[in-house]
């Protein structure tokens, strides 16, 4: 098993984060500003990087004040079921902790409730969305 690096607010390249995004979601890569997406609305990130090569990426939105939001959980196909995405989240809830947060959210397609509940910790409760 290789050695991650994890990092907090660590710095990245948009297209590298843009890759890993689109590999993991099934997509095609575009071009996105995931730096200034980032810097102008997250608490922080967390990286995971093999050597130099970027294989997770999680991103903390927030309020700016006591509620902190979980997105863009990826992790490289290469990578995964490897605890790769529990530590990812792990470290973004010690720094969200840190920050003084008392509440991290995340939304989730169904089949990812046994990782987020059973392997990260959360547990549910009642939300509404409305698709716009």
């Amino acid at each position: 098993m290789s050695v991650l690096d994890y990092l907090w607010r660590a710095s990245f390249n948009s297209g590298e984060v843009e890759f890993l995004h689109a590999e993991g979601f099934g997509r095609q890569p575009a071009v996105y500003d995931w730096w200034g997406q980032v810097n102008q609305h997250s608490l922080g990130w967390v990286t995971a990087r093999e050597a130099e090569l970027l294989v997770g990426f999680v991103n903390v939105a927030w309020d700016g004040s006591t509620h902190a939001f979980l997105l863009d959980t990826v992790v490289h196909s290469s990578q995964r079921r490897r605890g790769v995405g529990r530590k990812l989240v792990a470290v973004a809830i010690e720094q969200t902790r840190a920050a003084g947060c008392e509440w991290l959210h995340v939304d989730f397609d169904a089949n990812l409730s046994t990782f987020y509940f059973t392997s990260c910790g959360f547990r549910s409760t009642p939300a509404g969305v409305i698709a716009l």
